[in-house]
C-alpha cells in the first residue's frame, strides 16, 4: 500500500478497511486479518494497525473473540456507510461549499451537471 504524506496512517488503515468491507473481501461475521497479519500486509507497525483497529472497534465494526481473534460485526456494512455519510457531510461537503462560494458556483449549477453526467 502506498501511504500519502498528507493524512495519518492509522486514518489511511481504517480506509483501508472500509474499502475491504464495502467491496466484500472482508465478510460480515467472518475473522479479519490480526493486527500482525495486517502490519506485514501493509508493512506498517503493528501499533498503528492497532490504533485503527481501535477506531473500528469503538465504532462497532469489528469485534474481539477472545482468544479467535477480530471479527466483522454483522451491520459492519451499513455502519461503514454511516461513518462514510457523516465524514462527507461534515468535510468534503464542508470544503466544496466553500469552493463553490470562492468559484461562484451556485445549487442550481451542481444539479445540471449532476444530471448531464447522469444521464437525468
Amino acid at each position: 500500500m502506498d501511504f500519502k504524506p498528507d493524512k495519518p496512517i492509522y486514518r489511511q488503515i481504517i480506509d483501508y478497511a472500509f474499502a475491504a468491507i464495502l467491496s466484500e473481501r472482508w465478510l460480515q461475521g467472518e475473522r479479519v486479518p490480526s493486527v500482525r497479519e495486517l502490519g506485514a500486509d501493509l508493512a506498517v507497525n503493528t501499533h498503528t494497525v492497532l490504533k485503527a483497529y481501535e477506531y473500528l472497534q469503538e465504532r462497532g465494526i469489528i469485534a474481539v473473540r477472545r482468544g479467535m481473534g477480530y471479527y466483522l460485526e454483522a451491520d459492519a456494512k451499513d455502519k461503514v456507510n454511516a461513518d462514510r455519510r457523516e465524514h462527507f457531510f461534515e468535510t468534503s461537503l464542508a470544503d466544496m461549499f466553500a469552493q463553490m462560494d470562492l468559484l461562484g458556483i451556485t445549487i442550481d449549477d451542481i444539479i445540471e451537471h449532476y444530471r448531464n453526467a447522469h444521464g437525468r
